[in-house]
């Protein structure tokens, strides 16, 4: 018999045959892939809603930006609440705050009315029920799978990436992007509210699922007698070159999520296997997480997170590249094995390093770098296009910065 009746918190004389932490996981993923998925999905909306609006590209590409950096701005806001307040608290405050922006976004038609509602108050909805206001209840509950399990959450992004970006790019075949909006609204409401009610507890276990034996080498754990206030774990060096990291995932992540659809059909692609090939990079990593995920927990983190980095950053270049539908394919392939495992390793770094104490609010704001490289790319990928008629000023410093965080992370404390 499990101890589904019970508190995980509770002590039993067996152990319970499934762990609750699992649970939390796998809601925690699925809203993921909802919020981020539409985040980093706004691919095929991009071009309908400049069209239908009247927008040149810069100005759609500037309101993106300014909500890139609200989403960014809004975690570390998010992660003190989670703090003070629980998980249950914010996720259902962020979905209402996305409901109302979502009508709001869908009923203007002036830039004004566009940046306050879809740039600010949605993307600040967003933040409060993205993956940094989950990371703190995972790494609570866990220790032994600690990697594991953040890696999951990162399944969910790139799930997102899979599945949104198909899915907004067929719902836009057959009603508006304001239908779209609606819809995706009426959705994650759906499924936010009961997962916030029913199934997020901040109360873990006291051992969570107990320290994995030998993983303390290869990713040292902070001593439990040391207590580091947040304003020095921020001064310290493994914040900023996390951080820095941070940066280029989040200018890659949404400069593909924004501009590669656009990218690859000013390229010569059609539409239809535009969206599949950005949507096969998100599809290939979720098998990939998993995998990754087992190693996160076994060999150094600064390693992999490097090597993640580095594929990522040859994919960009790939993608420029592509001349033929089986090359868009092909490279979609190999950037997916790599492009999820960035964030989960991070937070994961961050809760080595620090402890669970602060890992959400050092999370929040290691996260605000990575939306400022997201609000920095949305601008530059409209913005550069305009000017100078070619993707490779955006998409070419994607690549660069990627390799240079990949040489960053190499630099992170760790044993080999």
């Amino acid at each position: 018999m499990t101890a589904a009746g019970k508190s995980p918190a509770q002590g039993s004389a067996a152990a319970p045959r499934w762990y609750f932490g699992w649970n939390i996981v796998a809601a925690a993923t699925l809203l993921t892939l909802l919020t981020v998925g539409m985040r980093l999905g706004l691919g095929p909306l991009f071009l309908p809603m400049a069209h239908d609006l009247g927008f040149s590209r810069s100005l759609l590409s500037g309101i993106v930006a300014v909500g890139m950096l609200c989403y960014g701005a809004a975690m570390p806001l998010a992660g003190w609440l989670v703090a003070r307040h629980g998980t249950r608290f914010v996720l259902l405050a962020g979905t209402a705050i996305l409901v109302l922006a979502t009508l709001w976004a869908a009923n203007t038609r002036t830039a004004w009315g566009l940046l306050a509602s879809f740039g600010v108050l949605m993307s600040i909805g967003a933040g409060f029920t993205s993956p940094v206001a989950l990371t703190p209840i995972i790494s609570r509950w866990f220790h032994r799978r600690r990697g594991m399990a953040l890696f999951f959450l990162s399944t969910g992004s790139m799930a997102g990436i899979a599945v949104m970006t198909p899915l907004l790019g067929m719902a836009l075949q057959h009603a508006s992007w304001q239908a779209t909006l609606l819809g995706f609204a009426a959705l994650f409401t759906a499924m936010a509210v009961p997962l916030a009610l029913f199934v997020m507890r901040d109360e873990a276990p006291p051992e969570g699922d107990a320290p994995l034996p030998g993983t303390a080498a290869a990713n040292p754990q902070a001593p439990a007698a040391r207590h580091v206030t947040m304003l020095e774990a921020m001064r310290t060096g493994i914040f900023a070159k996390i951080t820095l990291g941070l940066f280029a995932c989040g200018f890659s992540m949404n400069l593909l999520g924004t501009h590669g659809m656009p990218m690859l059909m000013d390229h010569g692609f059609d539409a239809t296997t535009s969206a599949l090939g950005i949507g096969l990079i998100g599809l290939v990593a979720i098998p990939s997480t998993v995998f990754l995920g087992r190693l996160a927990d076994r060999l150094p983190r600064r390693r992999l997170l490097a090597a993640i980095y580095c594929v990522r950053g040859l994919g960009f270049f790939g993608l420029l590249l592509a001349g033929s539908t089986l090359e868009l394919y092909g490279t979609a392939v190999i950037g997916g094995i790599a492009w999820a495992g960035s964030i989960a390793l991070s937070s994961a770094i961050l809760a080595d390093a620090f402890g669970v104490r602060l890992v959400g609010m050092l999370y929040g704001w290691a996260y605000l770098g990575h939306q400022l490289g997201a609000m920095v790319s949305s601008w530059l990928g409209g913005w550069g296009y305009e000017h100078f008629g070619t993707h490779w000023l955006a998409f070419g410093l994607s690549g660069a910065l990627l390799l240079t965080a990949s040489g960053v992370a190499l630099a992170l404390p760790g044993r080999d």
